[in-house]
């Protein structure tokens, strides 16, 4: 295992963790909206996926866990090599190159770690039920006597508070920008990189990050004209 952590410690070895770790999280990120968007399909819809997930018991908690150390594998690896990044140049450049550099790639740590923050408030609004408690305790009760958690109207009217609509998008911007640069960069990463492709690549990171934000930006939107309705509980 000794040559794992020297791979490790190398700047190469820590970029390849990054990617790694960035392509999972992506993953959950496209997972995490397919199951959103089905709030579009109304109260049952999202009630049943929810009530899915939660028969799941241990494994939810273990898919839980296995998200957080791969958050954290992430997080930590990206200041340490922003620390070793900083470290190579304690000297500031006597003149700075004019060249651009986009916003998202010198933000990338003050965003992941404004994100982190933000999935912290998420959680405990939608999963722990500390924001708004009396959202999280909604049921969906059926003539047989069978209740469930109203996740649909949970969402709608957090949604409706206008400043929980507006720090989520808030949040999804920085996400969007996050991935501008971190979707396009896994290329260069795993040397995917090509002459012939570099436009295409290039459009890559912009492209998904907008159809990600996209995505998740649609919901509170909807909730908040209307579009996605309340419904009378049964």
């Amino acid at each position: 295992m000794s040559w794992v952590c020297r791979l490790y410690r190398s700047s190469l070895g820590a970029k390849y963790v990054m990617a790694s770790t960035g392509l999972l999280l992506f993953g959950f990120l496209i997972a995490h909206l397919l199951g959103n968007l089905q709030m579009f399909a109304g109260p049952d819809a999202v009630n049943s996926y929810a009530e899915k997930l939660r028969a799941l018991g241990p494994l939810l908690w273990v898919a839980r866990i296995g998200l957080l150390v791969i958050a954290g594998l992430h997080i930590a690896t990206a200041l340490r090599l922003a620390q070793r990044n900083d470290a190579a140049r304690p000297v500031a450049y006597a003149k700075v190159a004019q060249r651009a550099v986009k916003p998202a790639t010198k933000t990338m740590v003050l965003s992941g770690l404004v994100i982190l923050a933000y999935v912290v408030y998420h959680l405990a609004h939608f999963t722990w039920g500390v924001v708004q408690a009396d959202h999280a305790s909604l049921t969906e009760k059926f003539a047989d006597g069978h209740e469930r958690h109203d996740v649909y109207s949970m969402v709608v009217l957090g949604f409706r508070t206008w400043w929980v609509s507006a720090s989520y998008l808030v949040a999804l911007v920085l996400l969007a920008l996050h991935l501008c640069h971190g979707v396009t960069s896994v290329f260069q990463t795993f040397g995917l990189n090509h002459a012939k492709y570099a436009c295409a690549i290039k459009m890559t990171g912009p492209a998904i990050a907008t159809l990600i934000f996209l995505g998740y930006a649609s919901i509170p939107v909807a909730c908040w004209l209307g579009l996605i309705p309340l419904v009378e509980a049964r």
